[in-house]
């Protein structure tokens, strides 16, 4: 019987380290998101105490001091997560492989491979996620500790625009893993996503 490439191809495999990663980090944003929308729902931004408040079905928490400690609890699982990676990502030189490079935007220019436009965009989606997540995790310090770091309140100006800025972050986040997630399918199918989990 002669097999077709499609029986004979290798499912893709990935170390248990990238899957630990990527639980971690879904886990930690699912926790950091609902807890945010409750600790949102105390005062939100926009509009005050009269503002457009979140159901609590999607929050987690029940109040602003629970939906406080679940937050900061999952902010710490989210950065050592990162950390790790990125220890990761410096040691076994990665990042050669995994952020943008000048050869990615002159694929974009030049390249019809299909292929290689995708992982130009990932690597492009990749990099650019960086400077965002830094900037949520420091305009979430100086909410978390506006007396200890009153320096990142007056970068932003005031309380006010650093709200703003960390929850303008939420929506750049999200849409970050539903670009990664479609990069990664179009790269690698369903198989490739998958294999990141389980």
């Amino acid at each position: 019987m002669t097999l077709t490439p499609s029986q004979t191809r290798k499912p893709p495999t990935q170390a248990i380290g990238a899957k630990i990663f990527h639980w971690c980090n879904i886990i930690s944003l699912f926790i950091m998101l609902t807890s945010g929308l409750q600790i949102y729902n105390a005062n939100p931004v926009f509009g005050g105490r009269a503002g457009l408040h979140i159901p609590p079905i999607f929050t987690l928490g029940g109040w602003l001091a629970g939906g406080r400690h679940w937050h900061f609890a999952a902010m710490w699982l989210f950065s050592l997560n990162l950390l790790w990676y990125g220890i990761y990502v410096l040691i076994t030189r990665r990042w050669r492989h995994r952020f943008v490079g000048a050869n990615d935007f002159k694929a974009l220019q030049k390249s019809h491979n299909s292929k290689r436009l995708i992982y130009a965009w990932h690597r492009i989606a990749y990099t650019a996620i960086i400077p965002i997540l830094l900037l949520a995790l420091l305009t979430g310090i100086g909410m978390y500790k506006p007396a200890q770091f009153p320096w990142i309140v007056d970068l932003f100006g005031d309380w006010q625009a650093l709200r703003i800025v960390h929850f303008a972050s939420v929506p750049m986040v999200i849409l970050f893993v539903a670009i990664h997630s479609r990069l990664g399918r179009k790269a690698g199918g369903t198989e490739l996503t998958e294999s990141m989990f389980w």
